[in-house]
């Protein structure tokens, strides 16, 4: 074999390593994607049906149902247009409670409850993810459930850094 022929075998032996792990790093990004959805989106059938991915919005006040082991809890999630029924077994966080944001990671189910394998709560006051702000915003309550009439919206963005003076 000439020295030409080597290299050119070196050279595709090289491509199809880069090409094979190129393949398993954009399925193993694909598989971990996972994509936000507002309650009227999912009751849309606007959300994936056989993939996980998070709903966003307010836990609906008197929704919240802990079953008898302890560890299962019912809630709704609304964007104050639709709501979605949401089922978690776990640990609930410290500041989920009625009324306010979260966010629930699972699946939605054929019967149309969303099982969570994860849910987190909103961690301070002026913050929510853009997506459930806007959803929101676009029903016409804030974050408290206050109509926006004249008030200021809820911030999404952090505040732009003040100029230094030299």
């Amino acid at each position: 074999m000439k020295a030409r022929h080597r290299r050119f075998l070196w050279i595709a032996i090289g491509l199809c390593v880069v090409g094979v792990a190129v393949t398993l790093v954009l399925r193993a990004f694909n598989s971990n994607l996972v994509f936000f959805f507002t309650p009227t989106q999912v009751a849309e059938n606007k959300a994936p049906v056989d993939r996980t991915f998070r709903i966003g919005g307010l836990v609906n006040a008197g929704s919240v149902k802990r079953q008898p082991d302890g560890l299962t809890v019912k809630f709704d999630v609304t964007d104050t247009a639709k709501t979605i029924p949401v089922i978690y077994t776990g640990i609930l966080p410290d500041l989920f409670k009625e009324g306010k944001g979260v966010v629930a990671q699972g699946k939605i189910g054929p019967d149309g409850v969303f099982r969570a394998a994860e849910v987190l709560a909103k961690h301070d006051e002026n913050y929510m993810p853009p997506e459930a702000a806007e959803a929101l915003k676009q029903a016409g309550k804030s974050i408290d459930g206050a109509m926006f009439a004249g008030q200021k919206p809820v911030t999404t963005q952090a505040p732009s850094p003040t100029k230094q003076l030299n």
